[in-house]
């Protein structure tokens, strides 16, 4: 297929699995093309910890994430606006996200309050109270000037009485509707959530909601707050079929393998999640499907690389002895080269189940991640 065909926020569907809804596509935005199914890296205030963008490009990421709460706070919109927009500001070329910082109210439930207008909560960093609307949102996220812009929902706590998600679900209707009324530019793609908690009825009601809109884009909220993993699969399983064919569709906040691979089974195509860099402050890389803690003394007077079969700098370059001396003198390189690694992990188990729904080998290459036994 030829990409430069496509028209800006155009997803074309390339492959897919005869077993599973597991497919392989390509979508296009104005900063280059996402290959997918794909994770991307998170860079909340406008930078993926501890990596400089050359280092993020050389993991083989192609889309980032950036936070509209956070960098609200820090430094404001304008600042980045008068910069010549969030690529420029962190010198990143390629694909970017903004969520909308719904997530991020949810997280403030002791410091906010919410009602149809929008949220009122206190800064965490001076205190001062912040209204945050759907328009205020999007407002914020026109100066940032990233790619895609997440609609302004309301995340609903795990567990929760069903009254409270099903309000959440209507609010969250209510508010997408405002945000594309809000919408400025044509050179971002307006997203939309589906909300909804664990209840399957009202995930359905909320995505019907949402496609009637026609957006670019769909994803799924409300997972990884809390639900055990057989919750989010169902969860997953059970939403993703509702949203178009022809549209991305991106789980919010997921990033273990096993929970990747049920995904892209049931038919998603982004993920993001802050699992490489955080893994990596506390001394653990990710290999191979496992989880190793380099501070664990049986790899002090290891001299063989972290993983022969990654291509990253890190693991053509150093040791796993050298990576366990400097986590364990807390030396902030051990940060940034574990960082490097796991990012690229990430990335590269994405593209290698792209590469196997291209081949037809998906499920025999990945079953194991298929089942729960």
């Amino acid at each position: 297929m030829n990409t430069a065909s496509l028209k800006p926020f155009q997803f074309e569907c390339q492959a897919q699995c005869c077993q599973t809804k597991a497919r392989a596509g390509v979508f296009q935005t104005p900063h280059g093309i996402v290959e997918t199914p794909r994770f991307m890296p998170v860079g909340t205030l406008a930078n993926v910890k501890t990596v400089t963008p050359a280092q993020l490009a050389e993991t083989g990421a192609q889309m980032v994430l950036a936070n509209t709460y956070h960098l609200h706070l820090q430094p404001g919109e304008s600042i980045v606006e008068k910069a010549g927009g969030l690529h420029k500001f962190m010198n990143w070329p390629g694909p970017m996200l903004t969520d909308s910082g719904g997530f991020q109210v949810f997280s403030l439930s002791e410091l906010r309050e919410i009602n149809d207008e929008g949220v009122t909560f206190r800064s965490p960093r001076d205190g001062h109270f912040i209204h945050l609307t759907p328009e205020k949102s999007i407002e914020i996220q026109n100066a940032l000037g990233a790619d895609v812009i997440m609609a302004f929902d309301e995340c609903a706590p795990y567990p929760a009485q069903r009254q409270t998600i099903e309000d959440a679900v209507h609010r969250t209707t209510r508010w997408l509707k405002r945000c594309a009324q809000a919408h400025q530019r044509s050179d971002q793609a307006l997203f939309g959530i589906v909300q909804g908690g664990v209840h399957l009825d009202l995930r359905q009601l909320s995505a019907q909601a949402l496609v009637e809109l026609d957006l670019p884009g769909y994803a799924i909220g409300g997972v990884s707050v809390g639900e055990p993993p057989e919750l989010i699969e169902a969860i997953v399983q059970a939403t993703t079929p509702l949203l178009p064919h022809n549209k991305p569709r991106y789980l919010m906040g997921v990033g273990t393998y096993r929970e990747m691979v049920q995904a892209i089974a049931a038919g998603v195509d982004l993920f993001d999640c802050v699992i490489p860099t955080r893994l990596a402050r506390h001394g653990n890389a990710l290999v191979q499907g496992d989880r190793w803690n380099l501070r664990n003394q049986k790899f002090r007077e290891d001299f063989t690389p972290l993983d022969p079969t990654c291509p990253c700098y890190t693991c053509r370059s150093f040791t796993r002895g050298y990576l366990s001396h400097l986590l364990r003198s807390r030396e902030l390189l051990g940060y940034t080269l574990l960082s490097i690694h796991n990012i690229t992990e990430l990335v590269r188990f994405t593209q290698s189940i792209r590469s196997a729904i291209q081949a037809g080998t998906f499920v025999e290459q990945f079953g194991q991640w298929l089942s729960r036994a």
